[in-house]
């Protein structure tokens, strides 16, 4: 009888283990699916490639393995579960990369209020094909109630469950062990996400991402003024003098920054059937009045929109998890318009958007911002809205009457959507054919940036109607990408030449345009990127900027660094382009070998981010305040709408005094 029972047990246990086999190769296979067929994780030579077929095994084992501790049926009913939490983490990130080309973290969970505003964007990141990510969960439910498996009560010996841990961890280690050979310092080289996924997949890059947010968030609890000192010191270090010729040639002028949603740089001059795409920005970039700097980058991480004004206002970089709008809103900051607040101007932000999405609400507060125009001054009715608010064409128009009642000077910043993926737009409204490469996103592409473009001739108008235009900086700049990598093939038929990686990372220009009264524009070489527009600004105004903490530079100084550092590490000058760890010569493209002075501005590329992240992580600004600025309170700030939409409540609170804000 007891020969009976063990040899009972033994089958019981045998169909449990071979559950918990079938569902760790289905699910490897499905991951290893997914892997090639939606990521560009830029697979360079054959370990890279064993190591992205193996990663999922020692993940699928490992998280699966968790399910063995439970007793009889609970135990295949967790490695349904977790494999279908599993697969709902892969099918997240694979929407989110379809996107974004990035992979998702813990920061970005926080910023999960703004999905619900997306709409048909979310929409058309799905394709027919994804409902097979969750096949294998399917498989499972059916083998689980089929007749081929009779779970039972029994629970999996200890040594059984023991050895399955330890066949997990073996295979984790000589994962490890080979990334580590092909890529030394993988785990301390935190810049580009596709590095950790590629290497060792994306569930152990689940852990690592969760591991590297507890040490960030324990950064503000360990930081103190002594690493402040050395930031102030390599800021100062790295100051450019303002050129003579440009320093406070606009004083006292008010302020318009215009931000251009997804515009990229290839569409000034770019012309689709021998039509402009974008005449009225043409005509700007050519013009004696606005100074067009044709070689300026985006420089934006996974906050995008928010990353590109979190750069503008600060000068401080964005993070490379998450959005520090949304996750660092209680840090002390010495934004532009709290300093200019200070010098007698009223800041005011203008978006047909709620004041929640990006944490807009709390962030500007932090930063000094008067007052806050959002959707609910506006007239949001159905026909005039989008996915991300309200139509440039209505919202300038109804801008307006909101800016005319402005104090001058003014600090102002007008975020346009309607140039926003998935670049849909109601034929009506068109006045140019979409592209024919097929690619349905690119096609659209120029559709919603001849309407921004109208848009912005129209608001011109009120501005040189008013009077305005003439009494005011204006600056133009595109926020980040239309256009992402996923989308080369479509892109090489746009441009007519094969847009590989070297011509992807040049097509990361954005537009930047600067109209400053009385000064001569022209088409500008000078290369920069967008943690160089406050400091650029600044000098104009004739503010000093050396007492702050930048890590940009001045665009019209003769000491500018012509460095562009991007949020995965690589960078561009102008004679090198560093990509993935390669190097490309920025004029012709062509690979060339490291140099001491390609060393130097890899060097210096890094510090200026890892300076930055220890500026915004440990909140280090709360431990140095330069001379002639107050910090200020972001309880002195109330965006609260009381009236009608479309009609502002001047309920807003004017900037705090330098005398009476420390108070």
């Amino acid at each position: 009888m007891n020969n009976f029972l063990k040899k009972g047990q033994s089958i019981l246990q045998t169909k449990l283990l071979s559950f918990f086999l079938i569902a760790v190769t289905l699910f490897w296979i499905k991951t290893y699916i997914g892997y090639q067929m939606e990521f560009n994780l830029g697979i360079d030579n054959k370990l890279q490639s064993f190591l992205l077929l193996i990663n999922p095994i020692s993940s699928a084992i490992l998280f699966f393995g968790i399910a063995l501790l439970a007793k009889g049926k609970k135990t295949y009913k967790w490695v349904i579960r977790l494999n279908f939490i599993l697969s709902a983490v892969l099918f997240s990130n694979i929407v989110y990369y379809r996107s974004f080309t990035d992979f998702i973290t813990l920061p970005t969970l926080t910023q999960a209020s703004n999905f619900g505003d997306l709409g048909p964007s979310v929409l058309a990141l799905f394709k027919p094909h994804d409902i097979l990510y969750f096949l294998d969960t399917f498989i499972l439910i059916v083998l689980y109630y089929s007749k081929a498996i009779k779970p039972s009560e029994m629970k999996m010996k200890r040594r059984t469950v023991a050895m399955v841990f330890l066949a997990g961890i073996a295979i984790f280690s000589v994962n490890l062990a080979l990334a580590e050979k092909d890529r030394p310092q993988l785990l301390t080289r935190t810049f580009d996400r596709n590095y950790i996924v590629k290497y060792l997949g994306m569930y152990n890059y689940m852990v690592y991402d969760a591991v590297q947010n507890t040490r960030t968030y324990a950064q503000r609890a360990t930081a103190n003024s002594t690493d402040t000192a050395e930031i102030v010191n390599f800021t100062k270090a790295m100051y450019a003098e303002p050129n003579p010729k440009y320093f406070g040639v606009a004083k006292g002028k008010n302020v318009i920054y215009l931000h251009l949603e997804s515009m990229q740089n290839f569409l000034i001059d770019y012309k689709l059937n021998g039509e402009e795409v974008t005449p009225f920005l043409n005509s700007l970039a050519h013009s004696s009045d606005f100074m067009y700097f044709d070689n300026f980058f985006h420089q934006v991480g996974q906050g995008k929109t928010s990353d590109a004004e979190f750069m503008l206002e600060n000068s401080l970089y964005g993070l490379p998890q998450g959005s520090a709008f949304t996750t660092h809103d209680q840090n002390t900051y010495q934004a532009a318009p709290a300093i200019l607040g200070q010098k007698g101007y009223t800041s005011a932000v203008f978006h047909g958007n709620y004041k929640t999405f990006w944490n807009r609400d709390k962030i500007y507060k932090a930063l000094g911002f008067n007052r806050f125009y959002d959707a609910s001054y506006y007239d949001m009715n159905e026909e005039d809205t989008m996915s991300y608010g309200l139509m440039d064409k209505p919202f300038f128009k109804e801008s307006i009457p909101m800016l005319d009642k402005l104090p001058q000077p003014f600090y102002t910043k007008f975020i346009t959507v309607s140039h926003h993926f998935p670049y849909s737009i109601d034929q009506k409204l068109t006045t140019i054919e979409p592209h024919t490469t097929g690619d349905k996103s690119v096609d659209n592409y120029f559709q919603t940036a001849r309407y921004a473009d109208e848009a912005l001739r129209e608001f011109f108008t009120y501005l040189k109607e008013s009077g305005l235009y003439d009494k005011s900086v204006i600056v133009m700049y595109g926020d980040h990408y239309g256009i992402s990598e996923n989308h080369m093939r479509a892109m090489s038929q746009v441009l007519g030449t094969e847009v590989g990686e070297f011509e992807n990372a040049q097509l990361q220009r954005v537009p930047l345009l600067i109209h400053a009264p009385g000064v001569q524009g022209g088409v500008n070489h000078t290369y920069g990127g967008q943690i160089d527009l406050m400091p650029t600004l600044m000098h104009l105004l004739g503010v000093e900027t050396k007492e702050y903490v930048e890590f940009g530079s001045d665009l019209l100084s003769q000491d500018h660094h012509q460095i562009i550092p991007f949020r995965n590490g690589d960078f561009v000058t102008p004679s090198v382009t560093s990509i993935k760890g390669k190097y490309y010569d920025t004029k012709t493209g062509e690979l060339i070998e490291e140099t001491e002075e390609i060393a130097a501005d890899k060097q210096l590329a890094q510090k200026l981010l890892q300076y930055s992240d220890k500026v915004v992580n440990g909140d280090l600004l709360r431990f140095y305040t330069p001379k002639g600025f107050t910090p200020i309170k972001p309880s002195d700030y109330n965006y609260n709408n009381e009236g009608n939409k479309g009609t502002p409540v001047d309920n807003k609170v004017e900037a705090p005094t330098q005398e009476t804000s420390g108070e």
